[in-house]
Order: C-alpha cells, then sequence, then structure tokens
C-alpha cells in the first residue's frame, strides 16, 4: 500500500489528518507510530479551532523530523527547515486555496452547529483525505528533490 493510501485508510479508521500524514513518514524518519499519533493528536481538526490544517500540520512535523533544527547554533539548518517550512505552504495552497481548516472545510469545526452541517454534507469524508493526499503528494515530491 502506497502512503496516501495508508494515510487515508489511517483516518478512515478514527485517526485525524494530522496523525493520518505524520504516521506513514515517521518510522523511516526514527519516531516510532505510536509516539508520532499521541504526539500529532492535538493538531486535527486545525487545532480544534478549524485553524491550520491538521494535514499541513502533520506535514510541516513530518519535514521537521526529516530537516529539523536540532544543534544550538546551528542556523544553516534551521533555516534551511523554515524554508522547507514555507515551500510545503506555498504548494499546498497552490492547491488548496488556503492551510486553514475553516476555509478548507467552508465550515468552522469548532462550532457545534457548524460541525454539525460539516458531518451532514459528509466534507471530513470528502475534504479531509484529499488534503492528506496533497499533503503527502507534496512531502513525497520534496523528499525526491
Amino acid at each position: 500500500m502506497n502512503k496516501k493510501d495508508e494515510a487515508v485508510n489511517i483516518f478512515n479508521n478514527g485517526f485525524n489528518c494530522s496523525q493520518a500524514v505524520l504516521s506513514v513518514f515517521c518510522e523511516e524518519l526514527g519516531l516510532d507510530k505510536e509516539t508520532a499519533l499521541k504526539i500529532s493528536t492535538g493538531f486535527g481538526g486545525g487545532l480544534r479551532k478549524g485553524e491550520v490544517c491538521g494535514a499541513v500540520s502533520g506535514a510541516i512535523m513530518t519535514l521537521g523530523l526529516k530537516n529539523g533544527h536540532f544543534i544550538e547554533g546551528d542556523t544553516e539548518s534551521k533555516n534551511k527547515a523554515y524554508a522547507l517550512t514555507k515551500e510545503f505552504i506555498r504548494r499546498f495552497e497552490e492547491k488548496n486555496e488556503s492551510i486553514i481548516c475553516k476555509k478548507l472545510l467552508g465550515y468552522d469545526l469548532s462550532d457545534e452547529m457548524e460541525c454539525n452541517i460539516i458531518r451532514e454534507k459528509r466534507l471530513f469524508d470528502i475534504i479531509c483525505p484529499k488534503v492528506i493526499i496533497d499533503a503527502i503528494g507534496i512531502l513525497e515530491d520534496m523528499f525526491q528533490n
């Protein structure tokens, strides 16, 4: 199974967008899956407030695992990680016009009435798998370069 299909399967099994994206890359980048799922839990649903999309958060965590700054004074790796983050966001916005969950869904999931509309319209089933697939596709492309 490829990473896109695996991530959608993870999402369809009760995990959020952030968990789905990070968990398909974590082990090859040195982080066990259980820890990745735990760390990324609170990022789903745009930090539960409809803010930055969980798929974007999961992707940025993935970029950090691969290229993150971890040595004091190493501004080169820090600048590289920041540049990769900006590049990812640019590409994601090119495909989806926004990185904001409530803009992607068209409703604010932190509002109970709007969350019910999201469920009624099955937007979690339509929009979320698409942004997960987009995030993974962008990451895979970035990792090939």
